[in-house]
């Protein structure tokens, strides 16, 4: 799959509150009331990563989980990571926080 320029990036995350481009990388900070909702949510991501066979790369700090979205075959962010992205999203609006 084809990589996405910078400008296809930062056009295409105007859709996507909150996520920024970092690293050759989409990024999203979410935050948690309490650790355990957090892990939750992991576990909800991770579902959907492997049905998806794209997995983003998670940093767990305590109630605060980053997702960071590169499609690391292709050397960059291409639209398997907007959509992982999206469905993050979609997870989190039914997440427990």
């Amino acid at each position: 799959m084809a990589t996405l320029s910078a400008d296809q990036i930062t056009d295409r995350l105007k859709s996507l509150p909150g996520w920024e481009y970092k690293g050759n990388a989409i990024v999203k900070l979410f935050r948690f009331k309490e650790f355990m909702d957090g892990i939750e949510f992991i576990n909800r991501v991770a579902e959907i990563a492997e049905a998806a066979d794209h997995h983003p790369d998670i940093t767990v700090n305590y109630t605060r989980i980053t997702f960071s979205c590169s499609t690391h075959s292709d050397g960059g962010v291409t639209e398997k990571d907007f959509k992982l992205a999206g469905n993050i999203e979609a997870a989190f609006s039914d997440a427990k926080r």
